[in-house]
C-alpha cells in the first residue's frame, strides 16, 4: 500500500501522523510530501520513508498514491496561507487514492460537526482509518 501524506506550513500534522502509524505499523512505507522544505523535513524526521517538497512532487505523489491523508486544506485550493496551489489541489481531488482528511477549521474552512475534535482525536480517528484499510 503506497500511503502519502501531504502537509504544509510546519509539517506538524503530518509528523504526529507518520509517529502514530510507524508505532503501530513500522512496517509501512510513507511518502511525505511538504508544500515547504520545513513540512518535509519535519515528516522525514518523524520515520517518512521518502520525502519531497513542491507542487510536482504532490502531483506526481497523488497519481501513485493509493491512500493520501492531510489536512482537508489540501483539497482547497489557495489554502495552507496560499501553499497549496490550484494544480495541487486538483491533483489530489483527481486522485483515485482514497483520501483521508483531517478537519482543520482555519483560513476561513470551518467543517461543521467538528468542533469538538482535537488534533489528536482526528489523528486518532486518521489511524483508526488507515488500520481499517489494512
Amino acid at each position: 500500500m503506497n500511503i502519502v501524506i501531504i502537509d504544509g506550513q510546519g509539517g506538524k500534522m503530518g509528523q504526529s501522523v507518520i509517529v502514530q502509524l510507524k508505532k503501530s505499523h513500522p512496517e509501512l512505507f510513507i511518502t511525505a510530501v511538504g508544500t515547504n522544505s520545513i513540512a518535509t523535513s519535519a515528516m522525514l524526521k518523524a520515520g517518512a520513508d521518502a520525502g519531497a517538497t513542491g507542487q510536482n512532487p504532490v502531483i506526481v505523489a497523488s497519481r501513485q498514491a493509493d491512500v493520501i491523508i492531510g489536512p482537508i486544506g489540501i483539497v482547497i485550493a489557495d489554502s495552507l496561507l496560499g501553499e497549496i496551489t490550484p494544480a495541487m489541489s486538483e491533483a489530489i481531488g483527481k486522485s483515485s487514492a482514497y483520501k483521508i482528511l483531517i478537519p482543520v477549521n482555519k483560513c476561513n474552512h470551518h467543517v461543521v460537526g467538528c468542533e469538538n475534535l482535537n488534533l489528536t482525536e482526528a489523528i486518532g480517528l486518521v489511524i483508526k482509518k488507515v488500520e481499517d484499510l489494512l
